[in-house]
């Protein structure tokens, strides 16, 4: 029987999640319904993605009994609100990074969810691509000795875009391209937490931050560097050092190869018409089929992106913030 999804929010985001879902098996995969604030955005949405119900709000979605998870891409300070309201309703949730806020919306949502028995997972979609699978090989292995640096860095132009930008809507660099270069570092040493960090950065005229660099000490002499900003395009690449080697992952928060010392290994993404918002977006169903997997074993979280993952890159995102110089109401 297929899992059938509802959709929350008709943004770029959703439209291209869709989309990815439409390279899935439908005997996998349904979507059921899609809920926008506005009337017209859900149906227009309904009607470009051939989805049978659209609702106005988020509520009638949440009561709709055909629906078994929920997908959530809403700005970031209703992604707390939204994900109780459908897990309150007996949906399992898969929410669009960051989780939420802060560390204590986000302590608030795991346990709300645990209190339910049901799937919740923050969406980090790059955890779920093949590529990640074989970095983990990689370095299992011992292919480049011990692991000692993890070099990081992220940027694009988006300065456009309010949601970046605006703190009344959650803006952030840090929350919002941040998150990927921490859980870059998070899943090379993993099992390990920064004994140290230390970070600076720049705020726009919202008095949010549009760039921030931060170094990370682990135990036994390890250490991340990263990069992230909003103003630039940068080199959007992954370097893992190890006492034998290096590992090179471009496009590391969504990647389709991994250039090792003994070769490069490239990984084909799911074939798709459809025309999409963000690069290689049809790796979404990489992460959706992850959710079928997990609901399917009965499992509550998914050991690709654990609650525990997404409470310690929370308390990161936080201490990055406090550093730079970033607060939201949510926060007091």
């Amino acid at each position: 029987m297929a899992l059938r999804w509802g959709i929350v929010s008709a943004g770029k985001i959703s439209h291209d999640f869709v989309s990815a879902l439409q390279t899935l098996p439908t005997e996998d995969h349904e979507v059921i319904a899609i809920a926008a604030r506005k009337k017209d955005d859900a149906e227009e949405f309904a009607k470009n993605h051939n989805i049978v119900k659209s609702y106005e709000g988020y509520e009638a979605l949440a009561k709709d009994e055909e629906i078994d998870v929920v997908y959530i891409g809403t700005i970031n300070p209703e992604h707390l609100s939204v994900s109780k309201l459908m897990l309150d309703h007996g949906k399992h949730v898969l929410c669009e990074k960051p989780l939420t806020i802060n560390l204590r919306e986000a302590q608030e949502l795991v346990e709300h969810a645990k209190s339910k028995k049901l799937f919740l997972m923050e969406a980090i979609w790059s955890r779920a691509f093949p590529v990640y699978d074989e970095l983990q090989k990689q370095i299992d292995s011992g292919a480049i000795g011990d692991v000692i640096q993890v070099n990081v860095d992220f940027g694009f132009p988006l300065t456009h875009v309010d949601r970046v930008n605006v703190k009344e809507l959650g803006g952030s660099t840090i929350l919002d391209i941040g998150v990927y270069a921490l859980q870059f570092s998070q899943f090379v040493f993993r099992g390990l937490k920064p004994t140290t960090v230390v970070a600076s950065g720049h705020l726009n005229k919202h008095k949010v931050d549009d760039s921030a660099s931060a170094v990370l000490s682990y135990p036994n002499g390890r250490t991340t560097v990263l990069t992230v900003n909003a103003r630039i395009r940068l080199s959007n690449k992954a370097h893992v050092f190890g006492t034998k080697g290096m590992i090179t992952i471009p496009d590391f928060w969504c990647p389709t190869e991994i250039i090792t010392p003994t070769g490069t290994f490239k990984f084909d993404l799911p074939e798709s018409s459809a025309e999409f918002n963000y690069l290689n977006s049809s790796g979404l169903a990489y992460e959706a089929e992850e959710v079928r997997q997990c609901i399917k074993k009965g499992l509550c979280e998914s050991p690709k992106l654990t609650h525990v993952e997404s409470l310690e890159l929370a308390k990161l995102m936080d201490t990055l913030r406090r550093l730079v110089g970033v607060t939201f109401p949510q926060d007091i």
